[in-house]
């Protein structure tokens, strides 16, 4: 006997848990490739021994991601096409298959070819992942706006993200350690490439479980006749330019990723040679997640009391206060210093956790922003642009500090055992890091983003009304 489904007025099944784990369940398909990324400094440092040619190459390959993301982008929302279900689903599923491979072939070791080689071997494997992820990647965001029209439901899809995410993200931080460093704080680099290869396949099963469980509730396709306008790329990206709360959550969005992935070669380093136990840093991380987990299951709430901007900006603050903090309280290394770190990241990590779990339900409304303002919704090339310049904080960030950790004495060659007095600096750096990413999310999120509760509630009316007239 099947199970009895509730629809709701339009037929559709009623949103619920099922939505939201579903929708998580793409982020952690998206992490279990992306969670490598921020393994790749050290392996191409430590283990291919690239140091400065790897910051070269990580700044070149960003060019790719500027074709790449907006050309994907715009490809979907010119795609009039008819599918079974829904288009971004049909994209996301040929996206997930190309991941099973695409994360392991940025880890091909090869320490002993030529440097041309190397480099080669480099660009190839990052522009086969990069544009797998980016097919799965970009109309996985776009569903947001597509799997329901209500704020709260947003909110709540938005935070089950952001679980998809801290999940996807938890399980490579603690095992990984575990698995490709040894007793000397080494990275075992021929490990790597399996483990990419056994992440990318569970992936693909949590791209498949997302696919079969999602319910499009918003109805945006429209019929083709030869009176309608084409798409124009051009136009769809100055209007991104022009949105203000797509531009204010992408530079708090660059922000935050300058913190995650620009500190983390820096931070891996921290372990290695300052506090000298590598293998503890993904549990360290890992308890500093827990004010994420306690403040997922609020945030729907909250967003319905107080609004995403409103939250988002405290959070903004909370990341301010703890890596000023984490610049100036005595982190020494030993364990009263560790303990002093573990405590600024947990105040950093609220911070980071209130507006990680609203962000992608603010680029939902900035979707539904750019239809209030041009007539268009846009979702693929507005979220592409977002995804372009999130992965350009990604890329650059990360090739940013190597350069910066270099010039302070960082040796890849020296692996896990740096100088005392290199290991002093990546603790100075890692703070400055985190103290620059939190002033770019208050930026972005106070002094740009432009919808707060009230201007949500007056967007959402008229939106409404046009389709009521419609």
């Amino acid at each position: 006997m099947s199970k009895q489904v509730t629809t709701d007025a339009n037929g559709y099944r009623k949103f619920g848990m099922r939505d939201a784990v579903a929708y998580a369940a793409g982020d952690f398909g998206c992490n279990m490739s992306f969670a490598l990324k921020s393994t790749m400094a050290i392996f191409w440092t430590q283990f291919m021994g690239m140091d400065l040619w790897y910051s070269l190459l990580l700044i070149v390959v960003q060019v790719w991601d500027a074709i790449n993301d907006p050309l994907i982008g715009s490809l979907i929302d010119a795609d009039k096409r008819k599918y079974k279900r829904n288009k971004f689903l049909q994209y996301i599923w040929a996206g997930s298959i190309g991941l099973i491979v695409g994360g392991a072939c940025c880890f091909i070791p090869m320490p002993n070819a030529p440097v041309f080689a190397k480099m080669c071997i480099f660009i190839a494997g990052y522009v086969i992942w990069d544009a797998f992820y980016t097919v799965a990647n970009v109309p996985y965001g776009s569903l947001l706006s597509l799997i329901s029209d209500v704020p709260a439901d947003r909110a709540s899809l938005s935070a089950w993200r952001s679980v998809g995410s801290m999940v996807g993200n938890m399980v490579p931080m603690v095992l990984l350690p575990f698995l490709i460093y040894d007793e000397n704080q080494n990275l075992i680099g021929e490990r790597v490439f399996f483990v990419a290869l056994l992440m990318g396949f569970l992936g693909f099963l949590c791209f498949q479980f997302m696919i079969k469980n999602t319910e499009i509730r918003v109805n945006t396709d429209v019929a083709l006749n030869e009176d309608q306008p084409k798409f124009n790329v051009i136009k769809a990206m100055g209007n991104f330019l022009k949105n203000r709360p797509a531009m204010g959550a992408t530079i708090a969005a660059m922000g935050m990723f300058i913190g995650m992935q620009g500190a983390a070669t820096a931070v891996t380093v921290l372990f290695q040679s300052y506090f000298k136990n590598v293998k503890i840093s993904g549990v360290v991380q890992l308890f500093a997640m827990i004010p994420i987990v306690v403040f997922t299951p609020l945030a729907r709430k909250m967003v319905t009391k107080y609004g995403k901007k409103e939250l988002a900006t405290v959070g903004a603050i909370c990341s301010m206060i703890a890596s000023v903090l984490m610049l100036i309280l005595p982190i020494t290394a030993d364990n009263k210093g560790l303990a002093i770190y573990i405590v600024c990241q947990l105040i950093n990590s609220l911070g980071m956790g209130i507006y990680s779990t609203v962000s992608w339900a603010m680029m939902g409304d900035a979707i539904d922003y750019n239809e209030w303002k041009t007539g268009n919704r846009e979702e693929g090339t507005v979220y592409a642009l977002h995804s372009f310049f999130r992965k350009l904080a990604q890329g650059v960030g990360p090739a940013v500090a190597l350069v910066i950790m270099v010039s302070l004495g960082y040796v890849g060659a020296n692996e896990g055992n740096q100088t005392a007095e290199v290991a002093l600096r990546m603790r100075y750096l890692v703070a400055a890091l985190y103290t620059v990413s939190a002033a770019l999310q208050f930026i972005g999120l106070s002094l740009i983003y432009n919808l707060d509760k009230k201007t949500m509630e007056k967007m959402k009316e008229e939106l409404e009304a046009r389709k009521t007239v419609a």
